[in-house]
């Protein structure tokens, strides 16, 4: 099947862009949403805006350049590190992936109990475990060790459904996540749904608009020439429409990290996903 969108003329007014109609490959996949309050009536992974080489590149586990740092992990996994002299090993067993499964898929989420209850997402959650059970230091945000880190605990749960909860206590980070998604920033005043609601599936220049689905993070990009965070992604996205960006790891992107993952439940998790 193919889908082809109309091309919104307010949308190119605001960027000063111009978007061309495109079309899915036949075949595509895709989803249902998992809650009737999505706004989208099929959920499609950013795998299928890519050209048939990308998603080979993908596929393909020793031509995936983001394996590299899943390899890098699982050695890491069992070193130990910090004043307690601890590995991840030590607390979760020596198969790192076995260890893992059902972990990636579910996060951002509330995690432990009393002083140490918090949301984070999983490179946080890392760096806690690095900080509160190891006495070590917490790794810096989009550097190799915790993207590494990142990676494994997500592949782990490959081809599992993202499953996020946005109910309980996660419901107001939910709704700030949803608010700032449809909220206008930056010198070109756009949102997340101009390009991600309003457009998929069209071409702004070059780029094939996708959902802008995060079941792939940590993503190899070609453009960065190396794997990074849905953060790091986020921040790009405020940058080019020209807005003052969050900080990575903090409540705002951890929001809209939450809000944009439940837009993508029911997706199988690709990490490392490769991406243009």
């Amino acid at each position: 099947m193919k889908r082809v969108i109309s091309i919104l003329a307010g949308a190119a007014m605001l960027t000063g862009a111009s978007y061309a109609v495109a079309e899915l490959a036949d075949g595509y996949k895709a989803v249902e949403p998992t809650s009737e309050d999505s706004p989208l009536t099929e959920v499609i992974s950013g795998y299928e805006f890519r050209i048939k080489s990308t998603q080979e590149t993908q596929d393909d586990d020793f031509e995936n350049p983001g394996m590299l740092l899943l390899d890098q992990a699982a050695d890491q996994w069992s070193v130990a590190e910090g004043s307690a002299e601890k590995s991840c090993a030590d607390c979760h067993g020596d198969d790192p992936l076995e260890a893992m499964q059902g972990v990636g898929s579910t996060y951002p989420k509330f995690t432990e109990k009393g002083d140490h209850r918090a949301f984070r997402n999983i490179e946080n959650q890392i760096n806690h475990c690095r900080t509160e059970r190891m006495g070590a230091k917490a790794w810096k945000y989009d550097k190799p060790d915790l993207l590494g880190m990142t990676v494994l605990v997500r592949h782990a749960d490959r081809g599992e459904p993202v499953n996020v909860v946005v109910d309980g206590d996660a419901e107001a980070l939910f709704e700030r996540g949803k608010e700032m998604y449809y909220t206008r920033y930056g010198q070109l005043d756009m949102s997340c749904a101009h390009c991600h609601e309003d457009n998929y599936g069209n071409y702004i220049r070059a780029d094939h608009l996708s959902q802008g689905q995060t079941n792939g993070f940590p993503t190899y990009r070609m453009k960065w020439q190396g794997v990074g965070s849905t953060h790091r992604r986020f921040k790009g996205c405020m940058k080019n429409i020209r807005a003052e960006p969050f900080k990575v790891g903090e409540d705002d992107f951890l929001a809209l990290e939450l809000y944009t993952s439940w837009r993508g439940n029911g997706l199988p998790i690709e990490t490392p996903a490769v991406r243009n």
